[in-house]
């Protein structure tokens, strides 16, 4: 999932080279540099290829501070 998460931003940017300079580790914001339209626009895309559907009561920008975090939250929400 990881993974998927990174090819999605580096699509979102428009930018193949994060594929290579994202890790788990990599904050949404800072890292990947992802502004308030990009991150709805990740998030959107994010809901369709992993068929879930983000949780706005539950979700916190906290889970924006790395790929891992973002991944993990995805992963609690695909089993719901």
């Amino acid at each position: 999932m990881q993974q998927k998460v990174i090819e999605i931003i580096a699509e979102i940017k428009e930018e193949p080279g994060l594929l290579q300079t994202l890790n788990g580790a990599s904050d949404l914001t800072l890292d990947a540099a992802l502004d308030s339209l990009q991150i709805i626009n990740f998030i959107l895309r994010i809901e369709d290829v992993f068929d879930v559907e983000v949780d706005f009561d539950t979700f916190d920008l906290e889970h924006l501070k790395s790929v891992d975090r973002f991944s993990a939250y995805v992963a609690e929400l695909a089993v719901r």
